[in-house]
């Protein structure tokens, strides 16, 4: 894998383990820049407000909801790898069943292959034109489905490909 960039350090600290890009992260964007939001998400969980924030999956601010427990972190770690691709047993249980639970980890495994085979500048590169807005740039969750920003219809290129399993999951259905 590519690992020598001028952002390699800060980019790597909003970049999964599992493959997931915590910039577009609602939990992440919701605990930078939208004290409503996270106030929503943390209610929607159960959980307070400061149980509900994330700054990235290798901060030390992590979300209760899920990434303070995430088997998949301390794994790589035990395993001394940086993403679940570069391990030998990839992929296991742990990371199959993890990407079948949400809309958000829909294409998890193309996010891992693309991390694998272009390392993680291309890789960021890659997840910051699937979550930007088309029309202003603005970074939008999987669960965006306007344009924080602008109001654009399909807030960025992953809800444009994942609508309608977003929109059935936002429904509840």
């Amino acid at each position: 894998m590519e690992n020598n960039y001028q952002n390699k350090e800060q980019d790597i600290k909003t970049a999964g383990v599992c493959g997931l890009y915590c910039l577009g992260c609602t939990a992440y964007i919701a605990t930078k820049e939208d004290h409503e939001r996270l106030k929503y998400i943390a209610n929607s969980f159960g959980l307070s407000i400061d149980d509900m924030k994330c700054e990235g999956c290798r901060s030390n601010v992590l979300s209760a909801a899920y990434c303070r427990t995430c088997m998949m972190k301390k794994c790589a770690k035990e395993r001394g790898v940086d993403f679940c691709v570069q391990c030998e047993k990839y992929p296991c249980e742990e990371i199959i069943n993890f990407q079948k639970q949400a809309p958000h980890r829909l294409e998890l495994f193309d996010s891992l292959a693309c991390l694998k085979e272009k390392g993680l500048e291309k890789w960021y590169e890659k997840m910051r034109e699937d979550y930007s807005c088309k029309a202003c740039g603005e970074i939008n969750s999987a669960y965006d489905l306007k344009c924080r920003k602008c109001g654009t219809v399909h807030g960025n290129n992953f809800v444009e490909r994942n609508k309608e399993t977003i929109e059935k999951a936002l429904s509840g259905r």
